[in-house]
């Protein structure tokens, strides 16, 4: 019986010892130390960006007031792609918002003419509604100018921008920024040179560096057109870079620039301003990079 009680406590420890063994294993997660276990526990942080933004504030220039989208030379706000309530458009306000919210909770505070310049004064505008989403387009008129020399230079260019971006961060710190990259003036001149009537309306001031001399073809004519688009190229590279810094500022990757618009995008007035048509799809390209889940 002494041996037999022996070889039963043997066996109990050692099943025991067995057991203790599994439980300790499963507590640290295999041959993980308890502090990662711990860890891999604890609740993930919420995202830097919000898809689902509440309030919208929209700075920029003429685009961004659906200039010439309705009546010759004029303002339209209400086809903005930002902000805009027209059903034709849905604006990146409605489709976040819904078209109730969107009447109380979304504003426009860009106006046309604007450079990068007006920029700052425009942000500490919109940061008095305390918006958590602030969309920015500007830039087509620091490259449309009288002539090319007069074009605001990419220095002038970022550190504009730079300095909306910091005017917005001195009050509202989380606030979110979508910024839409500078169109492709050159393609919009070569879809626009073929109406007479966008030819004659251009010839009242409507960017005068890149569609002055529309029917030109000559090398002078060409290298004009090309260092502008050179230069608005290179402001959407300086966009880029400058809202790389700040973690709740979203580039659009060129999506505006890469977009070819149509004769069916652009205004029945100028043939260079965005139709009601246009307003919709950069509303669409709005929405889609504003919504895109990132890690």
């Amino acid at each position: 019986m002494r041996k037999t009680s022996h070889r039963s406590r043997t066996v109990l420890a050692a099943v025991a010892a067995i057991v203790l063994g599994l439980a300790g294993c499963d507590a640290v997660g295999g041959n993980s130390s308890g502090p990662a276990s711990a860890s891999a526990h604890r609740a993930k942080p919420a995202p830097v960006w919000d898809v689902s933004p509440r309030s919208i504030a929209a700075v920029g220039d003429s685009i961004t007031r659906g200039f010439d989208a309705c009546t010759v030379l004029s303002d339209c706000p209400e086809v903005s792609w930002a902000t805009g309530t027209s059903s034709d458009v849905d604006s990146l306000a409605v489709r976040l918002l819904g078209r109730a919210r969107a009447a109380e909770h979304s504003w426009n505070y860009a106006v046309t003419g604007a450079r990068m310049a007006d920029l700052p004064g425009q942000m500490a505008q919109a940061a008095t509604r305390r918006p958590q989403l602030v969309t920015v387009m500007a830039g087509a008129n620091d490259a449309c100018r009288a002539s090319t020399s007069a074009m605001t230079s990419v220095e002038s260019f970022r550190a504009d921008f730079e300095d909306a971006l910091s005017t917005l961060r001195e009050s509202l710190p989380k606030t979110q920024v979508y910024v839409a990259s500078v169109p492709n003036l050159k393609r919009l001149w070569s879809q626009g040179r073929t109406n007479p009537l966008g030819k004659q309306v251009w010839k009242l001031g409507i960017c005068p560096s890149m569609l002055s001399d529309a029917d030109a073809l000559d090398s002078a004519a060409m290298l004009r057109r090309d260092t502008v688009q050179k230069r608005v190229e290179a402001y959407n590279t300086a966009l880029k870079e400058v809202c790389a810094k700040d973690v709740r500022c979203r580039f659009d990757d060129d999506a505006v620039y890469d977009y070819r618009f149509g004769t069916e995008q652009l205004s029945k007035w100028d043939w260079f301003h965005p139709s009601v048509n246009g307003q919709a799809r950069l509303a669409e390209i709005a929405y889609r990079k504003v919504t895109a889940k990132r890690s």
